[in-house]
């Protein structure tokens, strides 16, 4: 069973942090500058999202994916588009090197809802958010939640500058118009994706692309496992700790590379169906947290920092991410 808790992933009440006096807050900002450095990983409680919403956003998009694949099919899209990816669409192995078989997953993906001024960043990053006629509650229970997952991640990016003893604007004041993205990830059993082949996962190993991952997922077999290096008093993978109340935050590339490598971008896959519970079902909400178009992402300076990157700006680095998974 996959432990509630893990001291290389701490559990992190957001209460306390948005509320406390000086000292609380500065304790919570050591912990999480000292697991970040780490795993890359953290949970959250204290966030106030309503587990409701989110049991009822898994209802409707369950509705959608077991419908007959023809009647899916119109919605196809590929890695980086809204809509469905469907099965063989992803390899999160490929962003390695690591030329896996394709994820055993299904997707809906979604992106930033406003469209941007500048028509290039537009014609590269926005297009309207395809939500199934099928299952047409899924609308607003998406946008509600993807106006908490932005608030959310406010929060967490000013906890994030305040960790680094930077100002607590200096991740956020970027997130003014963010393009981010949000995925759906369903992983059922071997009776809809077969018998798993060698290397294959519900989702390969790898690390995320942008800055904050916010995940909200199911407990299973079949799940999340994190990497710590054994080089660095790390276990290689393990069982990512659980708690149904809590957001399971990991550290993205870009965050990485920004704060000069202090972080580690949290390397993760996902178990393929057990062969013991084969017809285990599990589902995920994956908010990933990215910057307004444009950003120039330079590393954090010594002391701070440990590497000095060349500044990159943020969506060319993320195109390149992005593009390295698809499944031609």
């Amino acid at each position: 069973m996959t432990s509630v808790s893990n001291p290389r992933i701490p559990t992190i009440d957001l209460g306390p942090w948005l509320e406390g006096d000086p000292e609380a807050r500065a304790a919570i900002a050591r912990t999480v500058d000292e697991a970040l450095q780490t795993a890359g990983f953290l949970l959250v409680t204290g966030h106030g999202v309503d587990p409701v919403l989110r049991a009822r956003i898994r209802e409707a998009a369950r509705a959608f994916f077991t419908l007959p694949a023809d009647v899916k099919q119109p919605y196809a899209v590929k890695v980086g588009g809204r809509g469905w990816l469907g099965p063989g669409a992803e390899a999160n192995g490929y962003s390695e090197g690591t030329e896996t078989p394709p994820d055993l997953k299904e997707s809906l993906s979604f992106a930033t809802h406003e469209p941007f001024d500048d028509p290039v960043v537009n014609a590269e990053w926005y297009a309207p958010n395809v939500y199934p006629a099928e299952v047409p509650e899924l609308r607003e229970l998406c946008e509600e939640y993807l106006a908490r997952m932005a608030e959310l991640e406010r929060e967490l990016l000013s906890l994030l500058g305040d960790a680094l003893g930077l100002e607590p604007d200096f991740f956020s004041r970027h997130m003014d118009h963010p393009t981010y993205g949000f995925n759906i990830n369903w992983y059922p059993g071997t009776e809809v994706v077969g018998e798993p082949a060698p290397g294959q996962f519900r989702i390969g190993p790898h690390t995320d692309f942008g800055t904050v991952t916010i995940l909200d997922r199911q407990v299973g077999k079949g799940g999340l496992q994190v990497y710590t290096d054994p080089a660095d008093g790390g276990v290689g993978w393990e069982d990512a700790p659980y708690d149904p109340d809590a957001f399971t935050i990991n550290i993205g590339d870009l965050m990485a590379r920004w704060t000069g490598d202090r972080w580690r971008s949290g390397r993760h896959r996902v178990l393929p169906p057990p062969a013991d519970a084969p017809a285990e079902e599990l589902m995920s909400l994956v908010y990933f947290g990215e910057c307004t178009p444009g950003t120039l992402v330079e590393s954090v300076p010594a002391p701070v920092g440990r590497v000095a990157y060349a500044p990159v700006d943020s969506h060319v680095y993320l195109r390149g991410k992005l593009d390295s998974i698809s499944v031609d």
